[in-house]
């Protein structure tokens, strides 16, 4: 554990006015520690908080997390023929609530969830799009595959897994066949356009 007192006095002295200046009360608590820790390191380093080489260093982690979460958050659309897209939450009630349970629990099913998830890797592709505050589930599910049979197997296949059958709830699923605008009329009058 780091304590406020290992912090150099020349950095804490900073840190408090700062932290004064926010107006916040972080006295022993979880974020001082961290705070306490990030301005040691840097101190150890020689990087002065707020100067170029610290505002420098600050943008190279911000932007190696954007090109992280950057497919997480604009995801590329596959070109598959179908699309499937269910919503789902995870079970809070009384008897079964997947968020009591300890955190390595719930890694280990997600874990073996994720295993039934892999052996359809190159046939079906999935994208999560979180809900949470917005809807009345927590997310949505968006698979996409050439071979709309593939949902089923592997929806059916993945309802036997702990975290779906025991913890999962799940809205109405709904599939179909992806269609460019400029084939909408076509799909309307009976015709099933070429999805290029």
């Amino acid at each position: 554990m780091y304590s406020f007192e290992q912090t150099p006095p020349e950095t804490r002295g900073l840190l408090k006015v700062q932290i004064k200046d926010l107006g916040l009360k972080l006295e022993g608590s979880m974020l001082e520690k961290y705070i306490a820790q990030l301005y040691r390191e840097l101190a150890e380093k020689g990087i002065a908080p707020h100067s170029t080489e610290w505002n420098r260093e600050t943008e190279q982690v911000l932007q190696r997390q954007r090109e992280a979460m950057r497919p997480r958050l604009f995801p590329d659309i596959p070109p598959a023929r179908y699309i499937c897209f269910y919503p789902m939450d995870r079970r809070r009630g009384e008897e079964k609530n997947w968020y009591t349970l300890p955190i390595e629990e719930r890694q280990r099913q997600m874990e073996e969830h994720g295993m039934v998830g892999r052996r359809y890797a190159g046939t079906v592709r999935q994208i999560i799009t979180g809900s949470i505050g917005f809807d009345d589930w927590e997310w949505g599910v968006d698979l996409f595959a050439d071979d709309p049979l593939v949902f089923k197997r592997l929806i059916y296949e993945m309802r036997f897994d702990e975290v779906s059958a025991v913890y999962a709830l799940f809205g109405t699923f709904y599939v179909g066949v992806r269609c460019p605008v400029s084939g909408l009329g076509k799909l309307l009058s009976g015709e099933l356009p070429t999805l290029q």
